[in-house]
């Protein structure tokens, strides 16, 4: 069969969008040739209202319009000036100040958290100033201040942070880093922590299930990560960081700019927590002993009069950690029966490349190639347990995008490829299986800024282990009325559960472990498969002046074949396929709201029902709490001398009540509650800004010291029946005090 449409896609350095965008960056040249960029620069087509602002960085982006040919840029206090529009990337654009007028300059601020009104898809992007907000010194914990995720801990040994979307946890997620696969397989559980924050640019969080162009896997959502881009970047950033559980990180960045189209950056990220922690004296650590080398080289060139685009990555991590009790010596004590403890150590090699072409004369039409190679290497042990586990992963994409007779409608296609090997030791047991898919698909795009827009996809993929099948997705925007947008989703999705990677916990328990068979392809199991179907609602406008929105989601997503895990047994964790219903509804409301000049409140409510039909029946999903609430102040005051700053922030996080699983078998002191108890965890954080260059942040999480009581049962009985660390519903750390500074040059 030949394949009969070229394939796809702008792989410039942003993430592959819906509608074609003019990008560039507003500049001023100094007379020592420093360059400073220009916040909140207006940008519009000439002779119209349609137009942009500029942001921190002079970065900006405006939705191309073959009516209009140039670009007007107006700045108060200099020069403006216009420019012909004859590509997508218009590069560096420099204003000359206009020394002869004394101004007073009005400056709007531009939220770090932003949804837009005209995206079909409901997504939410995050830059990296609100990864600035807390301490997030990796993936996992650069949510603490937005409510569009959840973050759990996964269980009271490993102290891993996992995401959870509309009720589900992170494999139904899809990750992917400048628009490609990256956190998946055997990386699932830790994965988060192996990406810095401080090399994060934004984040880009869609709800529901996400584009055909990124494969068939998401079912909740995905999470997007871009990362700094060499040409644009500072050519030096200096971070480090220490808290009171002797915690350490450094974070550094340097980029050289070889020439106007070609610059390199090598990134540095190390963390050391030494600390042996036992604050509710169970004689188990309260979180890992660990330390993590992660080193990246990124290569970025861009030929604007040609129309080449490309990228470079190459990153290589070494992690280690040991946990278990505070007497255990690796060793002396390792394997042994009357010391528990547990070593995980991951080596990890990532190679990806990005190359794509822009037509010069068809601005509008561009084609490229993604590819990514991962070998991730993990040798564990937990107690007496085994679990090593050897992932190769290669991902190849290519593309093609254009138009159809005009950039109202809009079309992508491609072909894709996916190849996983994984060897796996699980105790005494090897085993491997290589799974390979092979996909097409178009996305056809209809864009009218005024009232609808929609996105529809179609993939048809091969894969040797979940068959032949179509994967259909929609995704669709009406404008209700001024500022107000409508929107509806709905798209399948279907994966393979790496039941064993993906709930690595249950090592470190005396579970015993039980597949019902299914007579599928995975660990014996079928494939899962599910519908999301989603509708939202967005408002913006003003409330005594001050510029306010409000938005509602309802999502329902629905399983027609899941691997079910199953806790409800004790001394026991079985997987199989589901029989039954398994649902998932959630609500979300978030109001967001400037109070007075430079306060900010964030305000959200989620309800979620998620209902599982294990082998007792129909019952509540366990530890997800059914009611959260999230409550956010932001306050800064105004630049001063130097850019001198203060800037406060407080994150209010409160759970209701969550299902246990049963443990009434168990002898009386290792018995639970049905329902754990709701609890509210209070995080702060204040930055003094000295100047453009230095900072210097203080902090605190968890202030309130709430804390699981008994997050390890039978922790004085390790290699008996009833030892298990696997029901964490809370922190199992006190508060968490930290100090840090930043130091960039441009």
């Amino acid at each position: 069969m030949k394949v009969i449409f070229l394939f796809i896609v702008i792989l410039s350095y942003q993430p592959i969008c819906s509608q074609l965008k003019i990008t560039g960056t507003v500049l001023e040249r100094t007379e020592k040739g420093a360059q400073i960029s220009l916040e909140n620069v207006h940008i519009s087509w000439a002779n119209t209202t349609i137009g942009t602002l500029s942001n921190s960085s002079g970065e900006f982006s405006l939705a191309y319009d073959a009516k209009y040919t140039k670009l007007v840029f107006s700045y108060v206090g200099y020069v403006s000036d216009t420019l012909t529009v004859n590509r997508p990337n218009l590069g560096k654009i420099y204003l000359q100040p206009n020394i002869a007028l004394e101004e007073v300059v009005v400056k709007r601020k531009i939220n770090s958290i932003q949804k837009s009104l005209f995206n079909p898809q409901n997504t939410v992007n995050v830059d990296s100033r609100e990864m600035l907000k807390a301490a997030c010194c990796n993936l996992s914990e650069s949510f603490e201040t937005n409510p569009s995720v959840d973050v759990s801990i996964s269980d009271g040994i490993s102290g891993a942070k996992q995401i959870q979307m509309l009720g589900m946890n992170s494999p139904y997620l899809l990750f992917t880093q400048e628009n490609m696969p990256f956190i998946r397989g055997a990386s699932q559980i830790y994965g988060l922590s192996f990406i810095p924050g401080s090399w994060i640019e934004s984040i880009q969080i869609t709800k529901g299930a996400g584009a055909v162009l990124n494969g068939f896997e998401s079912i909740s959502g995905q999470i997007n990560t871009e990362l700094v881009k060499p040409l644009t970047d500072n050519s030096f950033f200096f971070n480090s960081y220490a808290n009171s559980n002797e915690r350490f990180e450094l974070n550094t960045r340097y980029n050289t700019v070889l020439n106007e189209k070609l610059a390199t950056g090598l990134y540095l990220h190390a963390n050391l927590r030494s600390g042996k922690i036992d604050n509710n004296n169970d004689n188990f650590l309260d979180t890992p002993l660990s330390k993590q080398l992660n080193l990246m080289n990124r290569w970025q060139y861009i030929d604007l009069d040609k129309g080449w685009v490309s990228y470079l990555n190459l990153q290589y991590l070494t992690d280690h950690k040991q946990t278990g009790e505070t007497r255990y010596e690796p060793s002396t004590d390792k394997f042994s029966n009357d010391i528990w403890g547990s070593e995980i150590n991951t080596h990890r090699f990532d190679a990806s490349a990005k190359i794509g072409y822009v037509f010069p004369d068809l601005q509008y039409q561009s084609f490229g190639y993604q590819t990514a190679y991962s070998d991730h290497r993990q040798n564990s042990y937990y107690g007496n347990n085994i679990y090593n586990i050897d992932h190769k992963s290669f991902y190849s994409n290519l593309l093609f995008n254009s138009i159809i007779s005009s950039t109202q409608h809009k079309f992508k296609t491609g072909i894709s490829f996916n190849y996983d090997k994984y060897d796996e030791e699980v105790n005494s047991e090897l085993s491997t299986r290589i799974d390979n898919a092979i996909g097409s698909f178009f996305e056809y795009t209809y864009d009218s800024l005024e009232k609808l827009s929609f996105v529809a996809g179609i993939r048809a993929d091969h894969s040797n282990r979940l068959g032949n099948f179509i994967t259909p997705r929609l995704h669709v925007r009406y404008s209700l009325w001024d500022k107000a947008s409508l929107r509806f989703n709905v798209g399948r999705g279907k994966r393979a559960a790496n039941i064993y990677a993906e709930n690595q916990q249950l090592f470190a328990s005396n579970r015993a472990i039980n597949i019902i068979n299914s007579s599928g392809k995975i660990y014996t199991l079928n494939p899962e498969i599910a519908w999301n179907t989603g509708v939202n609602f967005t408002q913006k406008g003003y409330l005594f002046n001050r510029l306010f929105d409000i938005s509602l989601d309802y999502y329902h997503v629905s399983f027609k074949d899941q691997v079910v895990v199953d806790w409800e047994t004790p001394q026991e964790i079985s997987f199989y396929n589901l029989d039954g219903k398994s649902i998932s509804n959630s609500v979300q409301l978030d109001f967001n709201y400037e109070i007075i000049k430079n306060l900010a409140v964030r305000a959200t409510y989620k309800n979620y029902d998620v209902k599982v039909t294990y082998n007792k029946g129909l019952l509540e999903k366990l530890l997800q709490p059914r009611n959260r609430v999230f409550f956010n102040l932001n306050y800064e005051t105004q630049k001063k001398y130097e850019g001198r700053q203060w800037i406060l922030d407080f994150t209010s996080n409160w759970l209701g009540k969550q299902r246990l699983p049963d443990t009434s078998t168990n002898p009386s002191p290792y018995q639970l509650a049905s329902y754990a108890a709701p609890y509210t965890i209070l995080n702060t954080q204040i930055t003094r800004v000295f100047n453009p260059k230095f900072e210097v942040y203080i902090g605190g999480e968890n202030i309130g010291n709430t804390v699981q009581k008994q997050p390890i049962i039978a922790a004085n009985d390790p290699f008996g029946p009833y030892f298990d660390s696997t029901i964490t519903y809370a922190p199992t750390l006190d508060g968490i005090y930290y100090i840090g500074l930043r130091y960039k040059i441009k």
